[in-house]
């Protein structure tokens, strides 16, 4: 079951979509989890870019798998009090998110929400009624993509986080997108608008 932070309310007309993963593209990743609001530190950039994509008229979703909530690493008031701490910083820097949607299993318990299965990006597309095909999906690791590829989304990948690695072992979508940061993708998306 895809569980998700907020609301999306369904629309009828054609709407300009972008699905962000959260550690490594937003902020920067740790292999022991972010689990406090203290451990959540916006990439250089991001923030900004996030802003830039919803001025041009994106509406901008986050896809992100939090299996620290299923190894019992923290629990759902605190991953609410770090997107709240998100959803501040974002506002200071003139931007929002549509929607947090997250999978909070570990990949023991083989959900359908969890990249680099595509449950969770099926849910955004029902819940903002888009078809995912061609949707811009950027991701740092190998697993946002197999995710995006699964629903015929665009995959992109930084090089934040965990990309670099990403890039080194390869096997990723052939029609991937690789950029250095969330900042030089939203650029080249807003180019091509």
């Amino acid at each position: 079951m895809v569980q998700f932070a907020a609301d999306a309310v369904m629309t009828t007309r054609a709407i300009k979509l972008i699905v962000l993963d959260r550690d490594g593209v937003i902020n920067r990743d740790s292999d022991q989890f972010i689990k406090t609001p203290d451990e959540w530190r916006p990439i250089p950039g991001s923030l900004e870019a996030i802003a830039r994509l919803n001025h041009a008229g994106f509406r901008v979703v986050v896809a992100t798998n939090q299996s620290g909530i299923g190894r019992g690493l923290f629990d759902m008031a605190m991953l609410n009090a770090i997107h709240e701490k998100m959803h501040r910083a974002l506002a200071l820097a003139g931007g929002r998110l549509e929607a947090v949607f997250y999978c909070p299993h570990t990949a023991d318990a083989e959900c359908e929400c969890r990249k680099p299965k595509p449950g969770i990006l099926r849910e955004i597309g029902r819940r903002f009624g888009v078809d995912m095909s061609g949707v811009p999906c950027i991701g740092d690791s190998l697993r946002d993509l197999q995710a995006a590829e699964a629903v015929g989304a665009q995959p992109m990948l930084v090089l934040t986080g965990k990309g670099e690695k990403t890039l080194r072992e390869g096997n990723f979508p052939k029609n991937t997108v690789i950029f250095p940061d969330l900042a030089f993708a939203a650029s080249a998306l807003l180019a091509g608008d």
